[in-house]
């Protein structure tokens, strides 16, 4: 179903290919901007189909790109993870694109309406961003996420993916194509960067001649720390999730170490996987030695101060750098700390702004956890791997977006919009 690999010969190629994706890309949001909901459904609709009827095609490619990571010798465990499709992972993508499609479709939703003294009204509106650039590595899956939350907010989007994942994002966007296709939506509407080649990102970062509206970077610390330093164009900022569940003296034991293992172990490969456990001191005597047994147990490893070493033989010390390590493996810091405070103040030193949890039957402790720690995702007896666009009802996310500025959290297909104003009068003239 793939086409083959393309081969771009020199930079003067590159420059010349990348120019024309991004010309052609914004000549599809110009289109995409006023595609009615129904055509836009109609293309989510047959996407879905297509990624179906064309999962063995996506899993052959998969497995082509999992077996040259593996022959890399350099590949981890976590990276295998996020690199590799399943069939049920397939189906999550299909049942992920028909929640976005049953979603209110954002475009030109009046949000607020006025009237001022002199009688014109004024109506505030979402609209589109116009092209949007995902920059991502190893989870091919954003291909199919970030394509379709682009369409249903009436933006072009121009995909490129890591190097690892090449042949499954072809694969992936086939599918999209063929959507774009049945609907009659211009096909640049979704573009794939068809080459491996490390300068097109680059290229990306300077906006393409001012074809990009916003990039969008999907991958780990140094991916995002390039594209902050490089872009010439506004970034939704997804930084790393070094995420932490503290345990208060009041909760159930029984729900904390529940919510603890998923939230370490369900996949440790994802941004919503939690990085450190940190221990309410009140009573850490009942509390600890549980939590820190039952990760040991189950494959992780524990890397702790000196009250969490002492509670089992098998825990190795934590170094400073540990309490800022997003591991994206089965690896954990433990800490005890004082009460909610100490949590929070750990959290406010050490954390990225990702996602916190706070486990407790302590109403006020929880509502002061919610309150003061400064995350895009906080949480109350509830796992950090619920940091997910798909769990929060968006159908998919284009990222998890840390910064302060336009969006927070999981971004969907509201978030990919800005706004206008439209002012309607009957003739008004300023004095």
């Amino acid at each position: 179903m793939a086409a083959p690999l393309k081969a771009v010969d020199g930079n003067a190629d590159l420059q010349a290919l990348m120019s024309d994706l991004g010309t052609r890309a914004r000549a599809a949001a110009r289109v995409l901007a006023l595609a009615p909901p129904e055509q836009k459904n109609r293309a989510l609709d047959a996407m879905e189909r297509a990624i179906r009827n064309h999962a063995a095609a996506i899993l052959a490619a998969n497995a082509e790109d999992v077996a040259e990571a593996r022959a890399s010798g350099n590949a981890t465990s976590s990276f295998i993870d996020r690199l590799t499709l399943t069939p049920a992972r397939i189906e999550g993508m299909a049942e992920g694109i028909a929640i976005v499609r049953g979603i209110a479709d954002p475009i030109g939703v009046v949000t607020e309406s006025w009237q001022r003294p002199n009688g014109m009204t004024i109506e505030r509106v979402r609209v589109p961003l116009g092209v949007v650039g995902v920059i991502f590595e190893s989870r091919p899956n954003v291909a199919a996420d970030a394509g379709v939350l682009c369409l249903k907010s009436g933006n072009a989007v121009i995909l490129r993916g890591g190097s690892d994942s090449f042949r499954s994002c072809r694969a992936i966007h086939e599918c999209l194509v063929q959507g774009l296709r049945e609907a009659a939506l211009p096909e640049a509407a979704i573009t794939l960067v068809p080459t491996r080649d490390r300068a097109a990102v680059g290229m990306m970062l300077s906006g393409l001649n001012g074809a990009i509206d916003v990039i969008v970077p999907r991958g780990g610390k140094s991916l995002v720390a390039r594209v902050e330093q490089e872009a010439r164009v506004p970034v939704f900022a997804h930084l790393e999730g070094v995420n932490h569940v503290y345990v208060d003296g009041s909760a159930d034991l029984a729900m904390a170490k529940s919510i603890v293992l998923n939230a370490k172990m369900r996949r440790t490969g994802v941004c919503g996987a939690a990085e450190t456990l940190l221990v309410d001191r009140a009573a850490a005597g009942n509390n600890l030695k549980p939590l820190v047994e039952m990760l040991l147990d189950a494959g992780c490893e524990v890397r702790g101060d000196d009250a969490v070493q002492n509670a089992d033989a098998r825990v190795k010390p934590a170094s400073e750098d540990d309490w800022d390590t997003e591991y994206l493996d089965a690896i954990i810091a433990a800490k005890v700390v004082d009460g909610v405070d100490g949590a929070i103040a750990h959290i406010q030193s050490h954390g990225s702004h990702h996602t916190d949890a706070i486990v407790s039957a302590d109403e006020a402790a929880a509502k002061k956890f919610l309150s003061e720690v400064d995350s895009a995702i906080v949480l109350h007896n509830a796992s950090t791997q619920f940091a997910d666009g798909g769990e929060f009802g968006f159908g998919a996310e284009i990222g998890i977006a840390t910064g302060r500025f336009h969006a927070r959290g999981p971004v969907g297909a509201e978030q990919l919009t800005s706004f206008k104003y439209r002012v309607h009068g009957t003739g008004q003239t300023r004095p």
